[in-house]
């Protein structure tokens, strides 16, 4: 059983109406080639939009971690001078050499100037290699 390959619709039309869009058909299968062509180009345009997207949210991430790194390289930086005038107070404290010859050169050296509390030192360990661990995933998630 075979089916006609026409429509119902030009089959109920008369032969007048047939001839005039037989005459538009050239212009609207134009008209509808520009359009798919338009839409495929829009349907690109998106995918991209949507890549760019993706990518400006990588970076604003990476710009965020540089951020907090650049702060904490400030505070940092502005210790040191904390810690310089310390240790110029200290050697200006130190006694001055007397004459004896047979002391020993390690007297001469100050105290230890920082004393660093190492209770807490395996809580930020663990912070570190957590932290350490979450960038390499971030940089190793696809569409970065």
């Amino acid at each position: 059983m075979s089916y006609p390959t026409r429509s119902l619709s030009t089959h109920m039309r008369g032969p007048s109406a047939s001839a005039s869009t037989a005459s538009q058909s050239p212009a609207l299968v134009a008209r509808i080639e520009e359009k798919r062509a338009e839409l495929e180009h829009l349907k690109e345009l998106r995918d991209l939009s949507a890549a760019v997207a993706t990518q400006m949210e990588a970076l604003e991430r990476k710009v965020s971690t540089l951020s907090n790194g650049t702060e904490a390289i400030a505070t940092v930086m502005g210790n040191w001078h904390n810690v310089l005038r310390a240790i110029n107070m200290a050697s200006s404290k130190l006694a001055k050499p007397s004459s004896d010859a047979e002391r020993e050169p390690t007297d001469d050296l100050p105290q230890t100037l920082v004393r660093i509390p190492t209770e807490h030192a395996p809580t930020l360990q663990a912070q570190a290699e957590a932290a350490e661990a979450a960038a390499t995933e971030e940089e190793s998630a696809p569409g970065t």
